[in-house]
């Protein structure tokens, strides 16, 4: 059996220990297939944004955001880029919105051949009140999503849900050693 290639692969990350472990996923299919590697990091709304425009004078604002955006450099830096081996091509992107949205939307504009993403770990009240980003975009992506659970999860081997459109396959995938 002959397994697809994947020529440009989408790791969606928050920069937290479950998105670094996924990046070692999305950087393997990509550096196998000799395919593009998109890093793709989406802002969250913030809906308080607008009020501290009102409130907070624009010099201020000015100074945080190129602070966060200093940060932002910084995390791509050492999360990612220094991980990844010459002759492997990837691009770094920032988006802003709701995370499923952007995603879904810049996969299907690049013409994402696999979005790869670790799950959040959220659990009780708050999966309930703020859902799952990982399951909105399994179940509304047109390209085939690979979800890798936390790797305190996957210390055991583990079952890691792989959607493409409505069909949906379970495949067992042993930790990783090292």
């Amino acid at each position: 059996m002959e397994y697809p290639k994947y020529k440009k692969v989408v790791f969606c990350t928050d920069f937290s220990e479950n998105a670094d472990y996924a990046f070692e996923f999305a950087y393997d299919f990509a550096k196998r297939d000799e395919g593009l590697l998109c890093i793709l990091y989406v802002i969250p709304d913030n809906p308080h944004r607008a009020y501290a425009e009102g409130v907070i004078p624009s010099e201020i604002l000015e100074k945080v955001d190129k602070e966060f955006e200093a940060d932002l450099a910084n995390n791509y830096r050492e999360h990612y880029v220094e991980k990844i081996e010459n002759g492997v091509p990837y691009e770094i992107i920032t988006k802003s919105g709701k995370e499923h949205d952007e995603i879904l939307r810049f996969a299907e504009q690049q013409e994402a051949d696999l979005i790869v993403m670790g799950t959040h770990g959220r659990t009780g009240v708050e999966h309930v009140l703020f859902g799952s980003i990982a399951k909105k975009v399994l179940r509304k992506s047109p390209v085939p999503v690979f979800v890798v659970p936390s790797k305190r999860r996957a210390e055991f081997p583990s079952t890691i849900y792989v959607y493409r459109g409505e069909e949906q396959r379970f495949v067992e995938i042993p930790p990783k050693e090292g």
